[in-house]
């Protein structure tokens, strides 16, 4: 609702108007010479009167509710949509140094760059893989009716962008461009083997490789199973995107009771399959699942342990106070993430905690166990970590970012417990060492450089490696523990020094053992003999 208003403003002017009068009825007569003359000064004042007119918009107040609902409403819409395909976070974008983790390096795949002049040179490849996936994946569909497939649900398929991606791209565009970026994608992972036949170089296939895991430029995974529907071999084309995905870090996927969810884009598989599990809480429309994950804080009774006892009020019944401290019994209290004090790799050798790879490739399978009475094993997954692995870990941290993805932030949280182990280069060469990182970037010092680099203004989830800090932070605070491993570690670091040390308990031993023998052992038939003559000489 708008008003107008009239706002009028009363201005005063004031003339004054001189007059001068010459005596002598206007003749200058020679007596009238010397008489001065007459100067009469009249003021006159004027007003006027300036009317403005301002129109100031007031907002009732059923607007303002209106706006409130409506807001409401759009933000559990997002929260039980699929996340859609988007920009990245501008919280990471603002890092200059970043930025070349995020941008297209030779292929530009959806619509987000397409055009841009430094990506064309890539459109006539993608042309010619497009020609040759509608033959080698033998189509029961004509080429015509493959597109017309796509033409059909481009209104399902342009809801996967963000609006402004597609704002500029008309349907029959937008499908077009959306039909061979997703054949040549298809083509590419299923000849990934023998490129060479399309004259594409192996530094370009690496670049490539990189660009199609990136968050703006990702395609809808349904366009991908559009396309590979019709096909004779559908099964080798989703074979082909398993293996493509296992090749860039994913562990394969492992078979349980629970349905796994539909990936949005190749980026989001990439990230399931690394996670080794689907994320807790559901990206499917519905309403989102709770995690099982202890210390995941679902609703705001799980933050009252953390801001302390609650104030005493009224004991009236029926208070809504009993029923949180019945809820609160229940779930009994959650501790609360403390940090840690220990710092990087070196600090926990020297308190006796030893490293190895754990047995599965998943970011998940992280833990810690103790063994005899100062010394523990810290269990980590094998990562490798090349020229691909920043692109891929920041475009997945800023997947996990977007306000419309529902997720536990893993990716996130395993940057940043690696973040707090890695700080030199000695870290990285011993966690190589151990073979759980696979150094093929250069030196150690460039592999810390990175993790450095990578995990600048990140916020983990604590309660994802809670558990495992905590039993490291025990151990480390353990001062007997500590010095125990600190006296094995100074002294006992090499097999040398360990086999010494056991010789020099061997020849104590056998010193022992002889100066007893000759102090308490019964004398010999040569003694007594010898006693003999002594005590009698003749």
């Amino acid at each position: 609702m708008s008003q107008k208003y009239e706002n009028v403003v009363s201005m005063k002017k004031e003339l004054s108007v001189t007059k001068v009068t010459k005596r002598g009825g206007g003749q200058a007569s020679g007596g009238d010479q010397g008489q001065p003359a007459e100067i009469t000064t009249t003021e006159q004042t004027s007003e006027e009167v300036i009317t403005i007119h301002e129109q100031v918009i007031r907002t009732s107040r059923g607007e303002k509710l209106k706006k409130m609902r409506e807001a409401l409403a759009e933000a559990a819409q997002k929260q039980n949509a699929k996340p859609k395909i988007q920009r990245v976070p501008f919280m990471l974008r603002d890092h200059k140094n970043l930025d070349k983790y995020y941008e297209p390096r030779v292929v530009a795949l959806g619509p987000r760059h397409h055009g841009k002049e430094k990506y064309k040179q890539a459109e006539k490849v993608k042309l010619q893989l497009t020609e040759h996936f509608i033959k080698d994946s033998e189509q029961t569909n004509n080429d015509e009716t493959l597109l017309k497939n796509v033409e059909d649900k481009i209104k399902e398929l342009r809801e996967c962008y963000d609006e402004e991606a597609t704002k500029d791209h008309d349907d029959e565009a937008l499908a077009w461009m959306l039909f061979v970026d997703g054949c040549s994608t298809l083509e590419f992972m299923y000849k990934y083997k023998e490129l060479e036949v399309f004259k594409i170089k192996r530094d370009q296939v690496a670049f490539v490789e990189q660009d199609m895991f990136l968050l703006e430029n990702q395609l809808p995974y349904q366009l991908l199973e559009l396309l590979i529907s019709s096909s004779n071999k559908r099964v080798y084309l989703e074979a082909s995107i398993e293996e493509f995905v296992k090749m860039h870090g994913g562990a394969p996927v492992v078979q349980g009771p629970a349905v796994e969810r539909k990936p949005t884009h190749l980026l989001d598989l990439l990230r399931t399959r690394m996670v080794g599990r689907p994320p807790s809480l559901s990206t499917e429309p519905g309403p989102p699942s709770l995690s099982t994950e202890p210390g995941c804080t679902h609703h705001i009774l799980d933050l009252r342990p953390m801001v302390g006892p609650r104030p005493s009020h009224s004991t009236k019944p029926g208070c809504t106070h009993r029923l949180l401290d019945l809820l609160q019994t229940m779930v009994g209290p959650r501790p609360r993430a403390l940090p840690h004090s220990f710092r990087n790799v070196q600090e926990l050798q020297a308190a006796g905690i030893h490293f190895r790879p754990s047995e599965k490739n998943s970011l998940m399978d992280i833990y810690f166990k103790p063994l005899f009475l100062c010394c523990g094993f810290l269990y980590l997954p094998i990562i490798k970590v090349d020229d691909s692995m920043g692109p891929k870990f920041m475009n997945m941290i800023a997947y996990e970012m977007c306000p419309d993805f529902q997720n536990d932030f893993v990716v996130t949280s395993y940057i940043g417990f690696l973040d707090s182990l890695i700080d030199h280069a000695d870290d990285v060469k011993h966690l190589r060492k151990k073979g759980i990182v696979q150094n093929l970037l250069g030196s150690d010092q460039e592999v810390a450089e990175l993790f450095n680099e990578i995990s600048t203004d990140l916020v983990p989830n604590d309660a994802i490696y809670r558990n495992v800090t905590a039993q490291i932070e025990d151990h480390y605070k353990t001062k007997w523990k500590t010095w125990m491993a600190q006296f094995f570690h100074d002294h006992f670091n090499s097999p040398w020094t360990f086999l010494g040390f056991i010789g020099v308990l061997l020849g104590l031993g056998l010193s022992g053992m002889q100066t007893w023998y000759a102090a308490f052992a019964d004398p010999s038939p040569c003694d007594a003999v010898c006693k003999y003559l002594k005590t009698h000489p003749g």
